[in-house]
């Protein structure tokens, strides 16, 4: 599909982390096209997310609603003539799946699938992107290759991971019995500013900056690969233009870290002179903590995708992104108090 054939484009959650990101890249760029962000503004999503040219622009609009609804996607669908839908959507923070588990069942996957239902009988709809997570497949050892989107076999380890996956699963069987034309991105941990401090990075600088102690789970083993959120919106452009239904593309870099890399680099860079076993808290780890995710870019990169921005740059500019805009834009809506967990996912 090119882009260009998309007369409406609805993005939902895009006053989320991601979903904004990919707004503020993508609606400048294609004045010819209509974007839709459709958002329910929940603690983790902020209007100031999407910059406010975006909001003047003649090409975007909100639509303020949750995506359990059926009569609002249909009447979203029917009345902006929507022909793509991009799913970004979800309760994504893995620790609270623990404790909150229904939610992420009725965000996750009770939503996918009114808004895959929806989709069906618009039948307009000619790309369907729906936005998982490298967790679907579960741990994976230290010397393992990457996971690859060709490996049928999903082992996720945390409801988190696994309404992620039953999600995956609603969209393939709508793409073989409807024929609907989805395609599925599995993407690594996201970071850039505008993302809510309850994620490891935000809450590492935003903790920092405060001189307060740095939280690490566990014994700080747990390994991630961090791609940065531009160059994931443009991973979306691509997937946009040249992505060929039915096909599942993985978004992520090699640029792999733990958690304890993660709080002393973090540490260094604003607080240097302070050593960083003094500034460490320990506290539990989550009930269950899969030790690496690593996915395979083949398929993304053979479309012409490559990452541009190295983790060493992205995070200098997240640094200062959190020390000169973070407290106006998140205001009182971030408590930094140490709590017993601090996720170090999606």
């Amino acid at each position: 599909m090119n882009i260009f054939f998309a007369s409406c484009i609805l993005v939902t959650g895009g006053y989320g982390f991601i979903g904004s990101n990919f707004l503020n890249y993508i609606v400048p760029k294609y004045p010819q096209c209509r974007f839709i962000n459709l958002d329910r503004l929940d603690k983790v999503a902020s209007r100031k997310n999407v910059d406010l040219s975006i909001h003047n622009s003649s090409n975007y609009m909100e639509v303020i609603g949750d995506i359990t609804s059926a009569d609002l996607i249909k009447f979203v669908l029917k009345t902006y003539e929507v022909d793509t839908i991009i799913h970004f959507a979800a309760q994504t923070h893995v620790d609270n799946s623990f404790g909150n588990s229904f939610h992420f069942t009725q965000d996750n996957v009770y939503a996918t699938h009114v808004l895959l239902e929806c989709a069906r009988n618009h039948q307009k709809i000619r790309s369907f992107i729906h936005v998982s997570t490298d967790e679907v497949y579960g741990e994976i050892g230290l010397n393992d290759p990457p996971s690859d989107p060709s490996f049928s076999f999903l082992n996720p380890t945390n409801p988190y991971a696994a309404t992620k996956t039953a999600a995956e699963y609603l969209v393939k069987s709508y793409s073989i019995s409807y024929q609907l034309p989805t395609i599925i991105t599995r993407c690594n941990n996201v970071y850039g500013p505008r993302q809510y401090p309850e994620k490891v990075i935000p809450r590492f600088i935003l903790q920092s900056l405060s001189s307060m102690p740095l939280t690490v789970q566990g014994n700080g083993s747990a390994r991630r690969r961090f791609v940065h959120a531009e160059d994931v919106a443009r991973a979306y452009e691509v997937i946009l233009l040249r992505g060929v239904p039915g096909s599942i593309y993985q978004i992520g870099t090699a640029e792999e870290y733990s958690v304890m890399d993660l709080a002393r680099i973090i540490n260094y860079q604003i607080r240097p002179t302070i050593p960083f076993e003094q500034i460490v808290q320990w506290v539990p780890d989550r009930p269950f903590n899969d030790s690496r995710y690593a996915v395979n870019t083949t398929l993304l990169e053979q479309l012409g995708w490559l990452p541009l921005i190295r983790f060493e740059e992205g995070l200098k500019q997240t640094i200062e992104w959190y020390r000169n805009v973070a407290i106006d834009h998140w205001g009182d809506k971030v408590d930094l108090t140490p709590p017993s967990l601090i996720g170090i996912s999606k």
